[in-house]
């Protein structure tokens, strides 16, 4: 493909896309050829760009110049007019639009070309070299190399997000972060080890103060309420002391204590121990109620089940009769039944002694010396196993150097144990391990393209799919160099989606591109909404989680996302939602009817929480998420110059609608409010935490909305009619966001052409979720790497 013909083809695909809008129009046919690259240029600079860029000839868009060019195409500019065209935001509602055939032949037209030069060029865009594991990586690597389930929170920070993914930004370690991950790797290795366990220490787990403790919690026994159930790792096989603190108010004194009561203590659900306490006689102090609230076991090293929970009492008078609303968390506004439990301190071990047979023991010591003489060499194998997996590729000597010092000199002093300790710390702290490198070959051109190395591809596909490291047999493909091969390399991608790791594209993937994250920072105003709590937070991203796993482990269409005819619900949710007939804590798939207005993601109380304020819903945050993450057409940032819409600024007792007005009052905020707030008006039927509503302050609520193509519906179900109208525009945002996700970097303009084709293939499938990760892993992008930044 000729350069000059090229460009010459993509721009007069432009003016012939001109020509269909003027003979849709029934204009005069007979124009000559410079007022059509007159009016193609203009339509271009006016409709094309984002509303703030400057897009004029002036402001550097000139695209007779671009008519005249010799060299590769301006692909950041003309990919940029296939994104306009593809979701048909040009031109603009009010003016005349072609039909949908015209669309698709002018798109033709344009990808064409693209796609071609593509193919001919392949431009896999820059990832950087050394990238850092993000903390949820960290977690999971440790989980599958050793074994270990480790609250990494309080070790590492968190890490900043970049293109909606906090796998891109993650390219530096400051001297006080690498602090704390040799603080990490020498806690994380003493846990799996086990033989220096701090005497007496002490694990404490705080349940969350608006937490309602009424009711039975997920995985606790039938029969119990409240309380917490979770993980512990007990390093040593010991005595432990488990203590447990009531939930106080803001004057101190234990909340809702009348009576006698008393709290269970279960390991692996068996009962270890019960407490029991009662409110002091009158006028005395109820400050060491709970000061002696413990229970003594003796536990077997390794990771157990505790569940530290109050026996169900049974009452005359139902609950739900007295206390209409589902909360019951705080004294002042939501009163609690019984008391709560505030914390829980597991210490020891007393006594402890070195475990025997550990999970996490078990994938350290693949080998133990039966004699002094064997130690050197056992700790060679061990340490070498466990640095291959660590460091996801095949070792050099240079590699066994540091953690072999680190273990002969800490076995001198403390045995063979302690050594292997040490130099499993020297693994942790590794930047092979710390930082995923991919190694470039020399032989290749500065500015070259390269296909990535299969130790490289391995770490790309395991990090894509589980957020953690190669497993063995991605490993031995990648060392005898087969794993490149694309038939092996689909088989181990469907391998790998069919198993329970890939449960990370749930929990990491889809909370970030949901901002099902963002949860946790939700907290509406108690006076406007009293029965929102911890436990309803809970239930609002299991919801939309159990959905996307759906999904993922049924192989369903990506559109199923969008139009689903059931949910996931547990009594504490249907309530909220006001579905009959749900009983008990446990989620399930429910069948919803059409005026239940449950479903998709567009209906689930986490991203309607996530998108308003405190106070009211926001169409403003609502149309900005649907824009960005759905259709992928985030809107410009506002002007710096343009002041904040005060809410005291309108009456108060004004629909949002109408208040929200002031926004298109300026033709500088209207340029773009026009395009936001229609989206996020049809969403306006459900409030702030996600209810249904049929009115907003005594006035009927309208829910009438519009896309920026012009298309205009009324509600939620409208929305979604138009999104599922156009599939193809959903499922390229989705492969956006997981392409983003799986290279750790921002897309750029040419990744167009591989994206389209990504979405093409699976067209073919139906849009099922796992063709589109296939072509994700196929893609140049995802198989290539560019050997420098140019």
């Amino acid at each position: 493909m000729a350069h000059r013909g090229s460009i010459r083809d993509l721009y007069w695909a432009g003016v012939v896309y001109c020509l269909t809008l003027l003979a849709s129009a029934q204009a005069a046919r007979a124009q000559d050829e410079m007022r059509l690259n007159e009016g193609f240029q203009r339509f271009l600079a006016q409709y094309c760009f984002d509303c703030h860029n400057e897009s004029s000839k002036d402001g550097g868009l000139d695209l007779e110049s671009l008519s005249q060019t010799t060299g590769s195409p301006s692909v950041d500019i003309w990919e940029n007019v296939v994104r306009k065209l593809s979701s048909q935001q040009m031109p603009p509602p009010g003016e005349l639009r072609p039909s949908d055939a015209e669309y698709l032949s002018a798109l033709e037209s344009l990808t064409k070309p693209l796609d071609g030069w593509a193919k001919q060029h392949p431009d896999p865009g820059y990832v950087e070299t050394i990238r850092r594991l993000t903390r949820t990586e960290y977690t999971n690597s440790i989980r599958d190399l050793l074994d270990l389930d480790v609250d990494i929170h309080n070790m590492l920070p968190g890490d900043e997000s970049s293109h909606g993914f906090d796998n891109v930004t993650v390219t530096n370690l400051s001297p006080s972060l690498l602090e704390r991950y040799v603080s990490a790797a020498r806690e994380i290795s003493r846990l799996a080890v086990g033989v220096r366990a701090k005497a007496g220490d002490e694990i404490v787990y705080r349940i969350p103060p608006d937490v309602t403790q009424d009711v039975h919690i997920a995985g606790a026994p039938m029969g119990s309420r409240g309380g917490a159930v979770f993980e512990h790792h007990f390093p040593q096989d010991g005595d432990y002391e488990i203590q447990i603190h009531l939930m106080r108010d803001r004057n101190d004194e234990i909340e809702s204590l009348r009576g006698k009561h008393k709290i269970d203590v279960l390991i692996d659900r068996e009962c270890k121990g019960t407490v029991e306490f009662e409110r002091p006689p009158a006028g005395t102090s109820d400050k060491l109620v709970d000061a002696d609230l413990k229970v003594h076991i003796h536990m077997a090293a390794g990771a157990h089940q505790v569940a530290v929970v109050f026996p169900e009492q049974v009452n005359s008078l139902l609950e739900s009769v007295r206390q209409p609303l589902n909360v019951h968390y705080n004294f002042y506004r939501h009163p609690r039944i019984g008391p709560a439990i505030y914390q829980i301190s597991i210490r020891g071990p007393f006594d402890g002694t070195r475990p025997v047979d550990t999970s996490s023991r078990g994938r350290v010591f693949s080998v133990y010396p039966q004699t002094d003489s064997e130690q050197l060499a056992c700790a060679e194998q061990i340490i070498s196993t466990l640095a291959r997996r660590a460091y996801r590729r095949d070792l050099t000597e240079a590699d066994m150097v540091a953690p072999m010092q680190h273990f002969q000199q800490a076995a001198k002093e403390g045995g063979f144990d302690v050594g292997i300790e040490s130099a499993l710390s020297a693994v942790l702290v590794s930047p092979h391990f710390l930082f995923r490198i991919e190694r470039q070959p020399s032989d290749v051109a500065p500015s070259g393209v390269h296909p990535v190395g299969d130790f490289e591809l391995a770490t790309r596909l395991s990090y894509f799919l589980w957020s953690s490291l190669p497993d063995e047999e991605l490993l031995m493909l990648a060392e005898s160099g087969r794993l490149s091969q694309p038939d092996v390399l689909k088989q181990q991608t469907t391998r790998m989606l069919a198993d329970r790791h890939a449960d990370a594209l749930v929990t990491n993937f889809a909370d970030q591109w949901l901002y099902l994250r963002n949860l946790d920072a939700v907290t509406p105003d108690a006076r406007l909404f009293p029965d929102f709590d911890q436990n309803l937070r809970d239930a609002f991203r299991r919801e939309t989680e159990l959905l996307f796993a759906d999904m993922l482990h049924e192989d369903h269409s990506v559109l199923l996302l969008l139009d689903s005819r059931s949910t996931w619900l547990n009594e504490r949710l249907a309530r909220h939602y006001g579905i009959p007939h749900v009983i008990g804590d446990h989620f399930r798939r429910v069948a919803v009817e059409p005026d239940q207005h449950r479903g998709g993601i567009l209906r689930h109380g986490s991203i309607l929480s996530v998108t308003s304020y405190a106070t009211r819903t926001s169409p403003v945050l609502r149309g900005k998420w649907v824009l960005e993450n759905l259709l992928g057409s985030p809107p410009p940032p506002p002007p710096p110059d343009v002041p904040t819409l005060q809410d005291n600024s309108v009456a108060a007792t004004l629909p949002l609608r109408e208040r929200l007005s002031a926004h298109r009052e300026n033709q500088a905020c209207a340029v773009c409010h026009d395009r936001i707030d229609p989206v996020g008006f049809a969403l306006e039927n459900f409030d702030a935490v996600g209810r249904w509503r049929e009115s907003e302050l005594e006035h009927s609520v309208d829910a009438s909305g519009g896309l920026p193509d012009g298309r205009q519906f009324v509600s939620v179900s409208g929305l979604e009619a138009a999104l599922l109208q156009r599939p193809e525009v959903f499922v390229r945002t989705v492969t956006e966001k997981l392409l983003i996700y799986a290279l750790g970097r921002g897309l750029n303009p040419e990744d167009g052409a591989a994206v389209r084709r990504i979405v093409s293939d699976a067209s073919e499938e139906d849009f099922r979720f796992s063709s589109i990760v296939h072509g994700i892993v196929q893609s140049v992008p995802f198989r290539m790497r560019e050997r420098q930044r140019p």
